[in-house]
Formats: structure tokens, C-alpha cells, sequence
């Protein structure tokens, strides 16, 4: 398909890119599973990799030729649109800093049991609401090491475009999904045989150093939302709870670093 310049900002095939929220993306008509937006060559070249499907690109003037690199063999069926800066962030509500962005199918999320079935690392967000965090934690999850991640119901998407951007794409590496109640995630938890670890500041709370010296062969690390920290319902859940040794009157650390640290600690 030939690289398409734009002319016209209201050609319906810019629709994917028109100050469109993340929200409206994933509810987005004539889709199975909605959209998200995949932003620099990187991000897109991950996505393949992961077997995700683009609807479109949209570079600027200048980075046709990388989208075209970066598609490969998708090339020929995937329309890239081209403009200049200007009107592409008159389209989009912000300016490109990164050469292309593209409009990717969201693909249907995993069962949560084939997911569990083989991993002995996981982490597990619950109501973590700030993208960002979400995105630095799978980035986290992505260079230390952890098998899956799940996401309860009222966390951020992983597939909010922030979340993407600050992950470096590796929210589109790291395997996920959704999972609901607490009762019945612990009841998913102990089917697989896990250990659920969480980090929280209560009186009863071990010493990560000590925690680490115990061997679990599978192991779910457990982080709450800044503030709020862990509900009672996901402590009641849990088998253990951890927190990391801190000096100089410090309680605590931002939840994607301590997710960092935590994951490290406890690597196998």
C-alpha cells in the first residue's frame, strides 16, 4: 500500500488519531477488542514482535521510510499517512516527538490460569490508578524478570498509551491480564500453588533481606497504589507481608521503585 500524504485532517481513515482518549480507543466501533496507539519505531517494532496488528500508521514527512522498515512484510497491507508536524499534532492534540505512532488492534487478553500455569515470578497490581507507575512497573517486570502480571479491575490499563510510552513498550512483552474478586484470584493464587507476597508497612511486616532467604518456588509479589497503599481485603489474601528496609526516617518508596528493588530482591 502506497504511503498516503494527508490532505484533508477529516478523511474517516484519521479517525484513529483525531484527539481521541484512551478510553474512546478501546471502546472503538468496528473493532473485536478496541484499539491503542503505539508511539515511536520501537514501540511498534515490539508490538509485531508480540504478533499485535496494525490498523494504520501515521509519521511525520521525514519518518516514512522507518515505518516502512518497521512493517516489513505488513508493509504492503497497512496505509501509512504522512504530513507535517503541524498538522499531524493539529490532528492528534500533541506533537509527535517521536517520528510515527500507529494505531494497533488490541488483542484479546489471556486466561489467567494459562498464564499462571507456567510462571513462578508474577506480580500483581491492585487499583495502581497512575499509568505512569503502571508503565515503570512492567518496564521493571520486563529488565528483572517476572513471568506475568495481573491487574485487578480498577487498576490503570497497561494499553493506556502513557502506560506504553513509559514501559518502552515492554507492556506489549510481558504477558497480562485482568483478574477479579479477591476471593477468587486467592482461590486462582493457591490452584497454581503460589506464595503471595505483600509489600506493605503494617506492624507484622518481614524484612524484604530476610523474606528473600526463603525459597518459594512460585511467588506472586503484591503491590497496592500510592497513598492508599494495599486494601485489607488483599492483605487477608496474602501469605506473607514484606517491606523494604529504609534509613533516614524514609517509610517508603514510590510503588515502581519499590516494585524494582522488591522484584530484584527476589529473583530466582
Amino acid at each position: 500500500m502506497p504511503v498516503i500524504t494527508i490532505t484533508d485532517l477529516s478523511d474517516p481513515r484519521l479517525v484513529d488519531y483525531a484527539h481521541l482518549t484512551d478510553v474512546a480507543l478501546k471502546k472503538a466501533r468496528g473493532t473485536e477488542h478496541g484499539l491503542y496507539i503505539a508511539e515511536s519505531a520501537l514501540v511498534l517494532e515490539r508490538a509485531l514482535r508480540a504478533g499485535h496488528r496494525p490498523r494504520s500508521v501515521l509519521a511525520l514527512g521525514g519518518t516514512a521510510e522507518e515505518a516502512l522498515r518497521v512493517l516489513g512484510p505488513h508493509a504492503a497491507e497497512i496505509p501509512v499517512f504522512v504530513g507535517p508536524g503541524e498538522l499531524l499534532a493539529e490532528l492528534t492534540g500533541y506533537i509527535l516527538h517521536r517520528g510515527l505512532i500507529a494505531s494497533m488492534n488490541r488483542p484479546e487478553l489471556p486466561k489467567a490460569d494459562t498464564l499462571l500455569s507456567t510462571a513462578k515470578r508474577i506480580v500483581i497490581l491492585e487499583d495502581v490508578a497512575d499509568p505512569t507507575n503502571v508503565g515503570a512497573i512492567f518496564r521493571s517486570a520486563g529488565a528483572i524478570g517476572a513471568d506475568a502480571i495481573l491487574v485487578t479491575p480498577r487498576c490503570s490499563d497497561p494499553f493506556y498509551r502513557r502506560a506504553i510510552r513509559v514501559s518502552m513498550g515492554t507492556v506489549l512483552q510481558v504477558p497480562w491480564t485482568r483478574v477479579g474478586d479477591w476471593p477468587s484470584t486467592r482461590a486462582l493464587l493457591t490452584r497454581h500453588g503460589f506464595h503471595v507476597a505483600a509489600l506493605a508497612l503494617t506492624t507484622d511486616a518481614v524484612s524484604l533481606r530476610d523474606f528473600a532467604a526463603h525459597d518459594h518456588e512460585r511467588l506472586a509479589l503484591l503491590l497496592g497504589a500510592e497513598g492508599p497503599g494495599l486494601t485489607q481485603a488483599a492483605l487477608d489474601a496474602s501469605d506473607s507481608v514484606v517491606q523494604i528496609p529504609m534509613k533516614h526516617g524514609i517509610d517508603s518508596l514510590n510503588v515502581a521503585a519499590a516494585s524494582a528493588v522488591a522484584m530484584w530482591a527476589l529473583s530466582s
